[in-house]
């Protein structure tokens, strides 16, 4: 057998064990809430682009003119191409994310909370308050480690990443200048690359986050999830004050949108969460300075 006979047999192997599976199981809903999160927030932004809804309209960056003008692609090609990184992105869930037997994962979980039970009740001497202080470390406390620490990783993952596909000029020529057609992006763009590029960035970035935390099947789908909404909101267009995803974070939709402009596509690689690689490799560029240049001055659409 051939490795292309095997690797189909792994991937029908994998698609019938799937498709037996409950769909909102952990390991199935990783698979497909992501997307799901993609076109229904996508979908939302859009109504509200072409509504040019008066209360949004004010905290617009570009105008629906400066959209319609300066980008290069065509939405129905955004579609499509973002629906193939999806599929490839499904195919590579389907690998690296194995159904959970019920029954070994609740023993497991049974075992690491009498570990840590044992652990505090060497020190507190009280076993009610040992099993308490175990659950919040093993349901809180480590979940929260792991959230951050993915985000970090996936950070530094494609931070480096988008920063080479930028410098060669191979890589940017032929595989990230996809991205940069988009000069206004948009919700529906946040997806939109190269399959190369989306596979290396973004399924890849994620599943690495994913597999070096050790991150639960639960845990996957909120880290998957979350992190695809932050990246369509990083594209929305729109630089709201009460949204959360861009008040808590320095790497908001104003940031991004600097990269996308001439005078910024050499700096503020970071993505989706952090910019800290921005700020100790020196390819920053603050909302600030941008609007020196020019940027966000906001015009109604005619």
């Amino acid at each position: 057998m051939n490795a292309t006979s095997s690797l189909s047999t792994f991937l029908t192997s994998g698609l019938n064990t799937f498709a037996t599976k409950d769909p909102w199981s952990d390991e199935i809903l990783a698979l497909w809430l992501p997307i799901a999160a993609y076109w229904v927030y996508s979908t939302f932004w859009h109504f509200v682009m072409k509504f040019e809804i008066p209360y949004f309209e004010q905290y617009r960056i570009h105008t629906l003119g400066d959209m319609e003008k300066r980008n290069k692609v065509s939405l129905p090609r955004v579609l499509s191409m973002v629906a193939l990184q999806q599929i490839i992105q499904v195919v590579l869930g389907i690998l690296v994310l194995h159904p959970i037997d019920p029954v070994s994962n609740a023993i497991e979980q049974e075992n690491a909370l009498r570990w840590w039970t044992g652990l505090f009740l060497s020190g507190t001497h009280r076993l009610g308050l040992s099993h308490s202080l175990a659950k919040m470390v093993y349901w809180i406390v480590i979940p929260a480690i792991q959230f951050v620490s993915g985000m970090i990783i996936m950070d530094a993952h494609q931070y480096f990443f988008h920063r080479l596909f930028h410098v060669n000029k191979f890589l940017y020529k032929h595989v990230h200048s996809h991205h940069h057609r988009l000069y206004v992006p948009y919700a529906f763009g946040a997806l939109y690359n190269h399959p190369v590029e989306g596979f290396l960035l973004d399924s890849v970035g994620a599943t690495i986050a994913m597999e070096l935390t050790r991150m639960s099947p639960r845990l996957t789908v909120v880290f998957f999830t979350f992190s695809t909404l932050k990246t369509v909101d990083d594209h929305c267009g729109y630089a709201l004050p009460w949204d959360p995803l861009q008040f808590l974070f320095g790497n908001n939709v104003q940031y991004h949108d600097i990269h996308h402009q001439a005078f910024g596509i050499k700096r503020n690689f970071s993505q989706p969460f952090f910019t800290f690689w921005d700020k100790l490799l020196g390819t920053e560029m603050s909302i600030k300075e941008a609007e020196k240049r020019g940027a966000f001055k906001n015009k109604k659409s005619k």
